[in-house]
């Protein structure tokens, strides 16, 4: 089945599901406000201007999983999905994902931010496929740590072939959409690759390569 793959933040989202998570923290005086929010908008400009230690960030992001219970953190959310991230949704995001389901494709999410915050996303969307930075979980508790690759950059590629090899599934005619310069990797390997909404590195580099681009802003 032909794959029609998608990154989620400032792609299918009008947003950043993982910086807004940030957000949420600080407003719901879950973490020390001044220097949380200071930290989560330095590396939000970093990956903005492709320089993310992509290390650096999750060993910061994934520390408050660590440090509470699961009940709080399935609250907390519960209250972010309707505060945040339902305000980002697209009416023509969801078009798209329609016109990619009527065509009978297997459609996907690969994204750099973890799973606690993109499952729930992902279910919204109604896309079942999901690969994600998996925190590292043991005894039922998040450890701070990170299970495996992180799907960032070339790191998409990686856990996208992994994906492959064991689903049977090919990229024989898939399609790709990010926003984002750092998705050039996976954008490259693709018959379909779309540049939407796209950052300035991206668009230029999108128009160098003959590529699709497009708007799914409302």
């Amino acid at each position: 089945m032909t794959l029609a793959i998608f990154d989620l933040d400032n792609t299918l989202l009008a947003g950043d599901s993982d910086h807004a998570w940030g957000e949420f923290l600080v407003e719901e005086g879950i973490v020390d406000a001044e220097a949380y929010r200071k930290a989560n908008d330095r590396f939000y400009q970093e990956y903005l201007n492709g320089e993310l230690d992509i290390l650096s960030y999750l060993g910061f992001a994934l520390q408050p999983l660590a440090v509470h219970s699961m009940d709080e953190l399935l609250e907390w959310r519960a209250k972010f999905m309707d505060k945040k991230v339902r305000p980002m949704l697209q009416a023509k995001a969801s078009e798209l994902l329609d016109s990619h389901r009527e065509r009978g494709h297997t459609l996907m999410i690969i994204t750099a931010t973890n799973r606690f915050v993109t499952e729930l996303i992902a279910d919204v969307l109604g896309i079942e496929h999901l690969i994600a930075t998996e925190p590292e979980m043991v005894n039922g508790r998040y450890t701070g740590g990170i299970a495996g690759t992180p799907s960032f950059q070339e790191g998409k590629v990686a856990r996208l072939n992994d994906w492959l090899a064991t689903s049977g599934e090919s990229l024989d005619g898939a399609w790709f959409y990010s926003d984002s310069h750092n998705d050039v990797p996976l954008l490259e390997i693709v018959d379909n690759p779309v540049a939407v909404d796209p950052d300035p590195k991206l668009e230029e580099f999108a128009k160098n390569k003959g590529w699709g681009v497009m708007t799914l802003r409302d």
